[in-house]
């Protein structure tokens, strides 16, 4: 597998002009984007928008959904394929080598994003009036990238920059109510899939659930999956399967005859220290106490 280390061997590769800059480049392309076959990595982060005719482009293992004008968002070192691509409308990628945001506050903001995780069949699809919005940064990322650059070029690109992933966390809130509409929440998806792992005895054979292994259930990546139900319920993930046990364990507590420990083990937990702190965070007192108050009611 090809891996780029620099912009100039990744424009260079895929025939494109070299970059005016090499530690942020911006590439066009239409039907007659010579890309091919391939699959690389680089050290760059990659913010793209495309409207695909025809062709696969695979992001970790999972292909992008091509029929409608999306914008996805690779970190460095993911594994990109591309095969067999034809352009629908113009599109464009934006190149940032991650040294270029050494020092800058964009280098810690950027890591925040959350969809640098998702997988590209979660792109984010854009409305007419958004897009349009996109393409005006874009825009001003390439006058100035085409000018004599200077001791404010960086500063401006990486605003400009900054300014898309902004809009872009934006405009995923508004898919994310947009897919509650149309398929329901998730949380209820999700909880159905949590007491569907219970149900089939993998708190015994598989200890707790993991983010990784409900997210795996519904088809999503864990980060995506995270940032949908922090948007229906105000809860991460790994909160509403906190929520889950801690609401079966109040019921071991009332009506099983198994000491704390026995309840913990059942429960996935590999031990009964931490299924105690966790119990006392999430009720404010500890399983026994628990236990004392409901029998006297």
């Amino acid at each position: 597998m090809k891996h780029f280390k620099t912009l100039t061997e990744l424009h260079r590769e895929n025939g494109w002009p070299l970059p005016e800059n090499t530690m942020i480049s911006m590439a066009g392309c239409q039907q007659a984007c010579p890309l091919g076959d391939r699959e690389f990595t680089t050290d760059a982060y990659v913010i793209a928008f495309k409207k695909l005719k025809a062709g696969v482009i695979m992001y970790g293992r999972t292909p992008y959904d091509h029929t409608n004008g999306s914008m996805y968002f690779m970190k460095p070192r993911q594994i990109i394929q591309m095969s067999g691509l034809e352009f629908e409308e113009a599109g464009f990628m934006i190149f940032i080598h991650e040294d270029y945001l050494n020092g800058h506050e964009l280098y810690n903001i950027i890591q925040k994003y959350g969809f640098f995780d998702y997988e590209v069949n979660e792109a984010l699809h854009l409305s007419p009036k958004e897009e349009a919005t996109i393409w005006e940064l874009r825009d001003k990322i390439e006058t100035e990238y085409n000018l004599n650059q200077d001791e404010y070029s960086r500063e401006i690109m990486l605003g400009h920059v900054a300014s898309i992933l902004t809009y872009s966390q934006r405009f995923y809130k508004r898919q994310f109510i947009n897919r509650t509409d149309l398929s329901g929440k998730m949380v209820t998806k999700f909880n159905a899939a949590l007491q569907q792992y219970i149900k089939d005895g993998g708190l015994q054979e598989q200890g707790l659930p993991s983010v990784n292994n409900i997210a795996g259930r519904l088809y999503l990546s864990p980060r995506y999956l995270t940032d949908l139900l922090k948007q229906e319920t105000g809860k991460t993930a790994l909160e509403l399967i906190h929520l889950a046990l801690i609401s079966e364990a109040k019921n071991l507590l009332k009506t099983a005859d198994q000491g704390v420990a026995e309840i913990a083990y059942y429960l996935g937990f590999e031990n009964s220290s931490y299924f105690t702190r966790l119990f006392k965070k999430q009720t404010g007192m500890k399983p026994l106490e628990f236990r004392k108050q409901a029998s006297l009611n």
